[in-house]
């Protein structure tokens, strides 16, 4: 007899007490590199699924996401009944495409457009910032052909405040990154920045309404004003395209009076995200167009899809329309009033957050009240300290498990180095107080021990110790 077959009969009893009693993947490593060669029960799958989930953050504690990680119980009802719903196929569900047709409208007069408008909803902002991007090349190309100029070397400048996609976006369609390197001092650009990098090849401007380092944004007037001069002196068309990604939930409510939307001339293009501030779950986003003539005609594809001809502007094709129907939920569950209201609560939380944070002494914030700025609270270590931002985001992490990200800036200002919390609606009052609680709570201890390990300090910066 082997060493394990005496053990044989007592896993023959456990198996079948697995399958009268489920828990069976209790017995059995979870399926890694195959598919299993037989399935387990329904209860016993969800379960599973359930045990390795727990080792995930706890979202109420995730102050590092802008994506939105809690809705009411009738959206996800309504989220729950359509999702097998394919958002693609306008035929078969005809009043979903209406309900996109309401939500783009309804952004676009909040975004003061002029007069008649286009867009389409999208995965996220990353595909909705690729879309506008391409239409603002094809748009410049036009221009060039038109002109009877070349068309070989197009670029597109933008700031070192931006998200990744926007370098993507230049990798994969071959145009010319211009990026202004960010300053110690000056974490977003405005138009003395943008004017050396301008010229009859750029394609567009990329500017940022609140950016995911410290929550500001771009002089966006000041850019404005600057492709307005440039045109009238130069003969330079050159469009904006707004990165709201953040921004544009945030900004028509807390500072209704700033322009940085098609109130400016020069802006023929804004994406922002459902489900960040829009107050969605992932993944749904918006691109919207000043005019339809900002749209060019052989980047829609019209197509007979299953008996109805459709006009599509997509990187994605297929999808759910759950998030679209949630979106409208949003829109007329809270109306005007209701998202002026939660952005006023968020705001308040996280001028509360920075006043508790700095008066814990080791801290200064970045920004002011006065400042406008998404609702967070950014802020770095003020003076010496035996320990840096890294191991009070990695303390923070292990003694309470919050997830608020230590970071360092894009060049030129890469040697700065950040922390920042998310302050959304699910992070109210007692909460603030007790996360301010443990970040002095967390200082105090480093300053005892004298900072983390080495390793442990290169987990949190690789992103494991999360």
């Amino acid at each position: 007899m082997t060493s394990d077959e005496h053990l044989i009969p007592v896993l023959d009893g456990l198996d079948a007490l697995a399958r009268e009693y489920g828990n069976r993947f209790l017995l059995e490593p979870a399926p890694d590199h195959q598919l299993p060669q037989h399935g387990m029960r329904s209860a016993d799958a969800m379960r599973l699924l359930g045990e390795e989930l727990v080792l995930d953050g706890i979202p109420m504690r995730n102050l590092a996401t802008f994506v939105t990680t809690w809705m009411e119980p009738e959206a996800q009802r309504i989220i729950a009944e359509n999702l097998h719903r394919n958002y693609i196929d306008h035929a078969e569900y005809p009043q979903t495409a209406v309900i996109e047709q309401r939500c783009i409208r309804m952004l676009a007069n909040l975004y003061h457009a002029p007069g008649e408008t286009t867009g389409t909803r999208t995965q996220g902002s990353s595909e909705a910032i690729m879309l506008g991007a391409l239409s603002l090349k094809w748009k410049w190309r036009a221009r060039r052909e038109a002109a009877g100029k070349d068309t070989a070397r197009p670029n597109l400048v933008f700031g070192g405040d931006v998200h990744v996609v926007w370098e993507k976006f230049c990798r994969y369609f071959d145009v010319e990154p211009r990026i202004i390197p960010l300053q110690p001092d000056k974490y977003t650009i405005g138009p003395e920045d943008v004017e050396p990098y301008v010229d009859e090849n750029t394609i567009g401007v990329g500017a940022v309404l609140g950016t995911t380092f410290t929550g500001h944004a771009d002089d966006i007037v000041g850019i404005n004003d600057l492709l307005v001069r440039l045109k009238e002196e130069r003969g330079l068309d050159v469009p904006i395209h707004v990165d709201a990604a953040s921004g544009g939930f945030v900004w028509p409510f807390l500072y209704p009076h700033t322009e940085w939307d098609f109130r400016l001339p020069q802006v023929r293009s804004i994406n922002v995200s459902g489900h960040k501030f829009g107050l969605v779950y992932p993944g749904i986003g918006w691109l919207l167009f000043r005019s339809p003539e900002d749209l060019p005609d052989d980047l829609v594809f019209y197509e007979n899809y299953l008996g109805k001809r459709d006009a599509t502007f997509t990187l994605n094709f297929s999808t759910g329309s759950s998030m679209v129907l949630a979106q409208y939920y949003n829109f007329v569950r809270f109306g005007h009033d209701g998202y002026r209201y939660i952005m006023q609560t968020m705001q308040a939380n996280a001028r509360q957050l920075a006043q508790r944070i700095g008066a814990i002494g080791d801290f200064r914030i970045i920004g002011s009240e006065k400042d406008e700025q998404l609702p967070l609270v950014a802020f770095q270590l003020d003076g010496d300290h035996n320990f840096d931002e890294f191991d009070v985001a990695s303390q923070l992490a292990a003694e309470r498990g919050w997830m608020v990200p230590a970071y360092t800036l894009p060049p030129n200002a890469d040697h700065i180095k950040i922390m920042r919390a998310l302050v959304k609606l699910t992070l109210g009052h007692t909460m603030v107080e007790t996360l301010a609680d443990d970040i002095a709570a967390a200082c105090k201890v480093l300053a005892e021990k004298g900072g983390l390990h080495p390793h442990d300090r290169q987990r949190v910066k690789t992103g494991t110790g999360y």
